[in-house]
C-alpha cells in the first residue's frame, strides 16, 4: 500500500503550558477546511525515540549521516499526517515542540510554531480543580500516588521534569532563544477567550494564512477516552462558546500568589527577540 502524497503540505506547530488554550485554538482551527489540528499527538514523542535510536545511544548508528537523520524525521512528520485528510495545512500539538525550536527549523525551514501561555497561577489553579472534580479517584499525572496534598501536587507539577513545569521552562527556553524571531508566537489564553475572533486574526497574520470565518459560538473538540485513560476527565474538555469566564481560585492563597508574578512574556523588557504577543 502506497501513501497518499501530498507535495504542497505545510506543517505548523502549537505548543506552550498545558491548560492555555492549545486544545480550543485546534479546536477553533479544525473549523477550516484547509487545516488540520487536534490535541497533543505522539509525534514529538516518537520523533525522541527515532533520534535516540540514530544516535550513539544505538552502536549501527555511526554510519548514519546527519542528512539522513534530517531526511527520517522530515518524513516521519509528513508520513505521520499522509494519511486520514486531505487537508493542506497541518497542526502539530506537542509541550515538547518549544524545546526543539532549532530541530524545527531544520526540518522545515521558516518554520511556525504558536505557544499557548496563561498566568502560571491560573494554569494550576485549573489542574486542582480537575482533581477535585475526581475525589474517588487518582490521575496518572500524579502517576496515581493517593497520598498528596494540594501542596505536593502543585510542587509535583511544577518540578522540571513536570507537567507544567517542563513546558514552563520549554516554553521560556523557545521565548528567549535565537529561533524566536519571525519562528514564533504567544498567545495568551487571556485574549483568546475575552475577544477570540481578533486572537485568531493574529495567528492567521503570523502564519500568512488567508481568513476564514470561525464560529466562535459553537465549537466542536473532546478528548474523553484519553482524558479517562489519564484519571483526569476534562484535561482536554472545550466548551462550545468561546468566553471569558471568571471565577474565585481554588488554590490556598499563599500557593497562588507565589505564582502570581511568573508571566515573563507580558514584561516588554525581557522581549529582546520581538516576539509577537497577542
Amino acid at each position: 500500500m502506497t501513501a497518499p502524497s501530498h507535495p504542497s503540505r505545510t506543517f505548523h506547530f502549537i505548543s506552550g503550558l498545558p491548560r492555555s488554550g492549545t486544545t480550543l485554538l485546534a479546536a477553533i482551527l479544525n473549523q477550516n477546511p484547509r487545516f488540520r489540528a487536534g490535541m497533543t499527538s505522539p509525534l514529538a514523542d516518537i520523533m525522541g525515540v527515532v533520534m535516540a535510536e540514530a544516535s550513539s545511544k544505538n552502536d549501527f548508528a555511526f554510519d548514519v549521516s546527519d542528512e539522513q537523520r534530517v531526511a527520517v524525521l522530515r518524513g516521519l512528520v509528513e508520513n505521520f499526517y499522509s494519511v486520514g485528510s486531505d487537508a493542506q495545512v497541518i497542526f502539530d500539538t506537542s509541550r515538547l515542540w518549544c524545546s526543539r525550536m532549532q530541530l524545527l527549523n531544520t526540518l522545515f525551514p521558516g518554520v511556525k510554531v504558536i505557544a499557548c501561555v496563561r498566568q502560571l497561577a491560573w494554569v494550576l489553579d485549573s489542574m486542582e480543580r480537575l482533581v477535585q472534580k475526581q475525589p474517588v479517584s487518582v490521575s496518572k499525572v500524579f502517576r496515581f500516588d493517593t497520598n498528596t496534598t494540594v501542596y505536593s501536587r502543585v510542587e509535583a507539577l511544577t518540578d522540571p521534569r513536570g507537567m507544567v513545569g517542563f513546558a514552563y521552562q520549554a516554553t521560556k527556553e523557545a521565548f528567549y532563544g535565537r529561533f524566536a524571531q519571525d519562528h514564533l508566537l504567544m498567545l495568551t489564553y487571556e485574549s483568546l477567550v475575552a475577544n477570540p475572533e481578533a486572537a485568531v486574526r493574529a495567528v492567521y497574520r503570523f502564519l500568512g494564512e488567508p481568513w476564514f470565518d470561525h464560529d466562535f459560538d459553537h465549537i466542536e473538540y473532546n478528548a474523553n477516552e484519553f482524558d479517562a485513560r489519564v484519571g483526569m476527565p476534562g484535561l482536554h474538555s472545550v466548551r462550545p462558546k468561546v468566553e471569558s469566564i471568571e471565577r474565585q481560585p481554588i488554590l490556598p492563597r499563599d500557593v497562588f500568589g507565589r505564582f502570581a508574578n511568573e508571566a515573563f512574556w507580558a514584561d516588554p523588557k525581557n522581549n529582546v527577540n520581538q516576539v509577537p504577543i497577542v
